[in-house]
């Protein structure tokens, strides 16, 4: 048997996975990750009004996003969130006493992938 109808099999998985790589990168971009957030992750802020911004790698449905925060004790709230100056961010705000807090996120890409993570982050006190 000639050497090229020996190497046929072995070719041919190469040349699509090869062809394939496009796709899978773009499948790979769908789905919207945190790529920066105030407050920082495991950040120290003061007490009082906190201003939230989350900034993601792709558009988001803001209005099918979801922010909830974890308090102290556990107690959990639902914050209001509002698209921000670009469709990548999320913004909301919140009123934080002294103590360890978890910023929980769900957002919703405009291709249709949720996606989940968390912020934790510490309020000093003053």
């Amino acid at each position: 048997m000639p050497p090229r109808a020996l190497l046929f099999p072995f070719l041919v998985p190469v040349l699509l996975a090869v062809a394939a790589q496009p796709a899978l990168i773009r499948a790979a971009q769908a789905h919207a990750v945190l790529i920066d957030s105030t407050p920082a992750p495991n950040g120290h802020v003061k007490p009082g009004q906190l201003a939230i911004t989350l900034r993601y790698n792709s558009r988001i449905d803001a209005r099918r996003s979801k922010v909830t925060l974890e308090a102290p004790g556990g107690a959990v709230s639902r914050l209001v969130s509002a698209p921000g100056d670009s469709p990548q961010l999320l913004e909301t705000s919140a009123t934080v006493a002294p103590g360890d807090y978890n910023l929980r996120w769900q957002v919703l890409a405009v291709d249709g992938h949720i996606t989940r993570g968390s912020v934790p982050f510490t309020v000093d006190a003053q």
